[in-house]
């Protein structure tokens, strides 16, 4: 049952009010004033709040001033006075929306159900950031992973590109994202490009776009990824497979802040951070004339290594514990029990494929096992299949 704050002098407005919404099956709560209202709000997380504006001491637009220092409960002012300009001044100050005395009922009713129907959506929207926040967590405490973590909070508040090496699978995309997720662009957009998994030929109007017409397949403008990414974070995945014509366009960006669409003449500004990363030896391919070295220079002004999986093997249980618990609620059952020997067995591994691999043996676990998950198991349905 949704719960609505009315606020208002007139003890009749809010008996009236009281009357129709109850009736309405919401549960309704009552102030007199802006004193009482902000105690109240403190204390309940309303769905809406109906607050009038003409009220001795404090008046709507003092309690709605500081309502949005606190509440994130959908305010809608009621006034006898229903004038254009106390509407707008409401509105900007952060009113749902505005309606005049005596209210319409029909109009009433909608628009609290319609700021009802935002405050769940707003509910369900921080809900859906916190569960994909925590599908991107840094899982380990081991020595390694404490100073990566250290590094990340450092890094992440600056504009600085940073250059993220390590070994497949080792989690190079979740540095990319906390990086993301603590800066200062963690509401803008994170836009990902495997370079390794686009053509060469594809990859200038993947990352720049295209005009209509630049080319045969091209039968409307196109925006790239550097456009999308506008405002927030661009990863280029895997760029030491990044064509050479293409690193020399992504060097022009960089240098520049401008991009120019395949096919197009006119230079599109951007504020695009970019991180970039790769499981190749950089210093290496540029001396095999593969990579740019004043890109290279570009890219890395903070390099980050993610440690592989046998470095840090002291971090298995809980990474293992983790896949368990994450895989278990996708699946839509309890977490599964592990045994300690279980654990010390994995331990032994050589996890050549890394943190990736040891989530593909713990779905393979859950899958093929009944019960708890035992060294007995991991003999049966892991040891035979490591390399």
């Amino acid at each position: 049952m949704a719960t609505i704050l009315v606020v208002d002098d007139e003890s009749s407005i809010r008996r009236t009010l009281k009357e129709i919404l109850e009736f309405e099956k919401y549960e309704v709560h009552l102030a007199a004033n802006g004193k009482d209202a902000l105690d109240m709000a403190r204390e309940v997380p309303f769905d809406v709040i109906l607050l009038d504006i003409k009220m001795p001491e404090m008046d709507g637009m003092e309690v709605l001033d500081a309502l949005q220092k606190f509440s994130e409960s959908p305010v809608i002012m009621i006034s006898g006075l229903g004038t254009i300009e106390t509407a707008v001044e409401a509105i900007k100050k952060g009113a749902y929306d505005f309606i005049v005395k005596p209210p319409d009922l029909n109009r009433l009713l909608v628009t609290v159900r319609n700021a009802i129907d935002k405050k769940n959506l707003v509910t369900e929207t921080k809900k859906l950031k916190k569960e994909v926040s925590k599908k991107y967590e840094i899982v380990g405490e081991s020595e390694e992973i404490v100073e990566l973590k250290n590094m990340i909070a450092r890094v992440a508040p600056t504009n600085a590109r940073v250059l993220i090496s390590g070994e497949n699978g080792t989690g190079k995309e979740l540095v990319a994202r906390q990086i993301h997720e603590q800066s200062p662009r963690a509401k803008r957009p994170f836009i990902e490009v495997n370079c390794a998994a686009i053509p060469s030929e594809l990859i200038e109007s993947q990352l720049f776009g295209h005009e209509k017409g630049s080319f045969t397949s091209a039968i409307k403008q196109r925006k790239g990824d550097f456009e999308l990414a506008n405002g927030g974070t661009l990863f280029l995945d895997e760029i030491g497979d990044m064509s050479l014509s293409a690193q020399a366009k992504v060097l022009r960006a960089l240098q520049e802040n401008k991009i120019v669409r395949v096919g197009g003449e006119k230079e599109i500004p951007v504020d695009v951070r970019v991180l970039a990363a790769t499981n190749k030896n950089l210093r290496e391919e540029i001396k095999k004339g593969n990579f740019r070295e004043d890109l290279y220079h570009r890219l890395s002004v903070i390099v980050l290594h993610v440690p592989p999986l046998r470095q840090r093997k002291d971090d298995i249980p809980l990474l293992t514990r983790h896949f368990i618990n994450v895989l278990s609620k996708e699946q839509g059952k309890p977490p599964r029990e592990i045994t300690g020997d279980a654990l010390e067995l994995l331990k032994t591994f050589n996890w050549t494929g890394n943190v990736r691999e040891l989530h593909n043996v713990v779905e393979r676990l859950l899958i093929l096992c009944e019960g708890t998950i035992d060294k007995q198991a991991v003999e049966r349905f892991v040891k035979p299949l490591m390399l």
